[in-house]
């Protein structure tokens, strides 16, 4: 029997496979839990990889529970389903497996479309579908650029009222991008923050604003395990494990999958993403469990490997990480053309052991003056102090844990406290810069000139930036109503899935971030969205 990489890619059929099957998926499972990791690794006995075995049905049901719509996950899509929904006038459950809401980041961004014309829209949609390589569904990015600058005027309305920090940040992510293919663009972008402060404590202060108000009801510690279908295929309900027992949920108008990704579970991420391997994970409990049931119930995972999202946006401002200043890995060396490797794609250098995505910023104290043009935000000495921890004083607007940016009076210095492997061999790595500086010209990497600043004159400053993975957005197809799609292409009646266990969006290898907060921004649309649309059928 012949298998195809889009055979594997079809978690409902693989059991049909047989042995031959089995045999050719059996070398995908890891034999060992990878980093950072919760779940197990291994295979089954079969040889296939746990997470395609569909487990025996749930009957020991202790309580039924009916409710109009059911959001699974409260995270950045499925709080902004459940709030919208119930202020549609559903009656709506909002289950999660965790004891509060969870979610990461600061940024959401929108296209205010009654502000941008036809074209505008076109043209933001087709900047991004180029971005995700082409691989981008456009009826997903359209339904982020028709709804996506109501969806966030209403979730900033939300938030003020539940007394969130939030905070315009319009003018500062989207000045560069106003213009597209020569049509204007209005955005409406805003964060949850200042740091400490994130899109997490955001959704948590929602949740404990509105739990219990227009018909909305929350459950936590309630992981979801099974879902739930009727005799003609439609999914009316699903399965939680809780404090009392197994409990199910209905819902007679639909039921929605918000669970996230699945970057904490070491088999999935084997499999689809293998060269993250030596990449830390920054999140925990991420273990697909939405994927998972979805399809178990018919579904079928998009057939491209995730689009994963990884960055370090707290070892040092995070306005000053796409700036090309020279960049080295942890043994000193230099290992890319800084103008041509945005932060974004910068961890597809650091994949080895022996990098585990580090690397480091180097300049000289003149950087004020010599990259005073540069696109992007340049943090003063004195403001720099927040992300270094050698300096005393109160750290605003940080997460204090991350912080990494040192400064010192020789390269050697620098060196030893970045903690760099070989010291010897960074100095080597600065003198050839300030040579290919001095001479104009970059024959090792070929950065254009304007790009080239020196690093001579002390003190001087190293931002020791930890690529890691924050999200692997990889989930299954649906359609433009984000109805969960079965094998063929149908709708599987009653499932919808948004954010991050939803398909067809992104496709990409890497997340594009030249549309700041457009991860965000996708999963509080979507939720927007579905919610309304559901709670009016």
């Amino acid at each position: 029997m012949e298998l195809t990489r889009r055979d594997l890619f079809k978690f409902g059929g693989v059991a049909a496979m047989g042995a031959a099957g089995a045999g050719m998926l059996a070398g995908c499972a890891p034999s060992s839990a990878g980093k950072n990791g919760s779940a197990e690794g291994g295979a089954s006995s079969d040889g296939l990889p746990s997470f395609f075995q569909q487990p025996e049905a749930i009957t020991d049901i202790a309580e039924t529970k009916e409710f109009d719509i059911v959001v699974v996950g409260a995270g950045a899509a499925g709080v902004p389903c459940a709030l919208a929904a119930a202020e549609s006038g559903a009656k709506v459950a909002l289950v999660q497996k965790e004891s509060k809401a969870i979610s990461q980041g600061n940024t959401c961004d929108s296209l205010v479309a009654d502000q941008t014309d036809e074209a505008g829209r076109a043209a933001v949609v087709s900047w991004v579908t180029e971005q995700c390589a082409w691989r981008s569904h456009r009826d997903q990015v359209n339904l982020w650029a028709n709804n996506s600058g109501e969806a966030l005027k209403w979730l900033w309305d939300k938030s003020t009222e539940a007394g969130c920090q939030i905070v315009d940040t319009t003018a500062k992510w989207t000045s560069s991008i106003s213009t597209i293919d020569g049509q204007p663009i209005t955005y409406f972008a805003f964060d949850y923050g200042p740091k400490p402060y994130n899109t997490g404590t955001g959704m948590q202060d929602l949740c404990d604003y509105f739990g219990g108000k227009d018909g909305l009801e929350i459950f936590y510690s309630s992981r979801a395990e099974q879902l739930v279908k009727d005799d003609s295929g439609k999914v009316i309900g699903v399965i939680c494990d809780t404090d009392n027992g197994h409990v199910q949920f209905n819902g007679s108008k639909g039921v929605v999958i918000a669970t996230g990704d699945y970057t904490n579970d070491d088999e999935m991420m084997a499999y689809y993403n293998p060269d993250m391997a030596n990449i830390a994970r920054k999140q925990n409990n991420k273990t697909g469990d939405g994927q998972k049931m979805m399809v178990w119930a018919g579904a079928r995972m998009e057939p491209v490997c995730g689009s994963k999202v990884q960055h370090d946006f707290d070892a040092g401002p995070g306005s000053m990480a796409d700036m090309p200043f020279l960049c080295v890995k942890n043994d000193g060396t230099r290992f890319c053309n800084e103008s041509r490797s945005a932060m974004a794609y910068m961890g597809n250098f650091l994949t080895g052991p022996q990098d585990e995505g580090y690397y480091t910023q180097v300049f000289d104290s003149n950087y004020m003056t010599d990259c005073a043009d540069w696109p992007g935000k340049l943090y003063d000495p004195e403001a720099l102090k927040a992300y270094m921890p050698e300096e005393e004083g109160e750290k605003t607007g940080v997460y204090e844990d991350l912080i990494a940016t040192f400064k010192a009076d020789t390269i050697e210095e620098l060196g030893e406290k970045l903690g760099l492997t070989d010291i010897a061999a960074f100095a080597e790595t600065v003198k050839r810069y300030n040579e290919l500086v001095d001479a104009g010209v970059d024959s090792d990497m070929g950065k254009e000139a304007k790009w080239l600043k020196p690093i001579k004159q002390a003190p001087f400053y190293g931002i020791h930036r930890h690529i890691r993975l924050s999200a692997i957005v990889h989930g299954v197809n649906v359609n433009e109503e984000m109805n969960v799609l079965d094998a063929e292409g149908n709708p599987i009646e009653g499932l919808y899935a948004i954010g991050n266990c939803a398909g067809n969006f992104f496709g990409s290898p890497d997340y594009p971030m030249d549309l700041p907060g457009l991860s965000l921004g996708r999963c509080h649309t979507q939720g927007y969205v579905v919610g309304r649309a559901l709670a009016a059928k």
